[in-house]
């Protein structure tokens, strides 16, 4: 029976997938076969020798060694497109909270609980919550991704110009785009061009404060920027005195920081973008599918350290993790050779410095086959499934 550990609170509906006659789901259990996590920190974990794969339920991975486990032949795997309604729903949210002054005003109006004749002080203050309608205005993103793309679509539909910039937009990604949406090829078009900016990209070094001093200087004076895909994209100090100087009229966020907790003019969510139930129940399901398939199959679907790869087999699945170096393939189908068995079919695909490939091969496999495979240099794991 398959183990699965869960570091956080996973949707039962997510965990349900798991067929109960081959799978064990709880929270402690000792060297699982495979980890579905949200945000517990897993940098200073020490993985199980049994461990094959780790299943975030949701976007962003930086909770987990990728690297590492990588290295380690475990397979991580994350959720894309499976949060991207709530977040969608959020930021459209975040629009209007950054024109009206929507915030502010409510928390004026609670203020005056138990004072005398309170609506008509309401009538007599409202005009200084005045703000703008965002219907005629335009609006940048950055990141037309599955969360970008139904934002652009939202926003078109409720009268905004749009223009996007993806410099990794698929061509699937790009035929659900309205046709009014505008792509640019020049991310700085955004920041010259846009009443609004809303970032949908992830974190990585090279993504690190992709919004700062330098581009918030290109931005129109007014611009009101949103920013719920990750704390680090924004640089905080850089938005918080353009704020003081007049050049950003608003920041919504759903990341908290010291810097930008009780400014002015910056509203702050508590990381709200994929707590919906509807939200946690699909990225739920899909990393479960993808333990299964993987497990189960040695496909590999939405993977941020391997290469997603899979194969109908008609026979006996051999699977290796290996290195991206030359002659790996060579010297593993050479053993396969060796050992009398005929390869039917074979996948290889490979991402950055690592690739799996998977052998299909009929007849019985000696149990000599998965040391000797093991043996080659740059393989780091093998897997046979009948």
């Amino acid at each position: 029976m398959y183990k699965i550990q869960t570091l956080n609170k996973i949707s039962a509906i997510g965990t349900d997938v798991f067929d109960k006659s081959k799978y064990s789901v709880s929270e402690d259990c000792a060297n699982p076969d495979a980890i579905m996590v949200r945000s517990a920190k897993m940098h200073d974990m020490q993985f199980g020798d049994n461990l094959l794969a780790i299943a975030r339920a949701g976007a962003g991975v930086n909770n987990i060694p990728v690297e590492r486990c990588a290295q380690e032949g475990i397979c991580v795997f994350n959720t894309p497109g499976a949060n991207s309604n709530a977040v969608k729903e959020l930021a459209i949210c975040a629009l209007l909270l950054s024109s009206r002054k929507i915030v502010e005003a409510a928390s004026w109006a609670a203020s005056l609980k138990g004072t005398p004749d309170a609506p008509k002080t309401v009538e007599g203050g409202k005009s200084k919550f005045a703000g703008p309608e965002i219907a005629g205005k335009t609006l940048g993103i950055i990141g037309l991704g599955a969360i970008g793309g139904k934002i652009a679509n939202a926003a078109e539909s409720l009268g905004m110009k749009v223009i996007g910039y993806d410099p990794y937009l698929s061509v699937g990604a790009a035929l659900h785009l309205e046709p009014s949406v505008k792509i640019v090829s020049d991310i700085n078009d955004i920041y010259t061009n846009s009443d609004y900016i809303t970032i949908h990209m992830p974190y990585t070094p090279q993504t690190k404060n992709t919004i700062d001093a330098e581009q918030i200087a290109m931005m129109k004076d007014g611009v009101r920027l949103i920013n719920l895909a990750r704390g680090e994209l924004i640089n905080s100090e850089a938005v918080v005195k353009a704020i003081a100087e007049g050049k950003v009229a608003k920041y919504v966020t759903d990341f908290a920081d010291d810097v930008v907790l009780g400014v002015d003019d910056v509203i702050v969510l508590p990381h709200l973008g994929a707590s919906t139930p509807e939200s946690e129940d699909n990225c739920a399901v899909m990393a479960s599918e993808e333990l299964i398939e993987y497990i189960e199959n040695g496909n590999i679907r939405n993977s941020v350290n391997l290469p997603n790869a899979s194969m109908n087999a008609v026979g006996t699945k051999i699977c290796i993790i290996h290195k991206n170096v030359p002659t790996t393939i060579a010297s593993i189908t050479t053993v396969v050779g060796n050992e009398g068995i005929n390869i039917e079919n074979m996948v290889n695909a490979s991402k950055k410095d690592f690739a799996y490939t998977m052998l299909d091969v009929v007849g019985d496999v000696p149990p000599t086959v998965e040391g000797k495979i093991n043996a080659i240099d740059g393989v780091i794991r093998v897997r046979i499934i009948k």
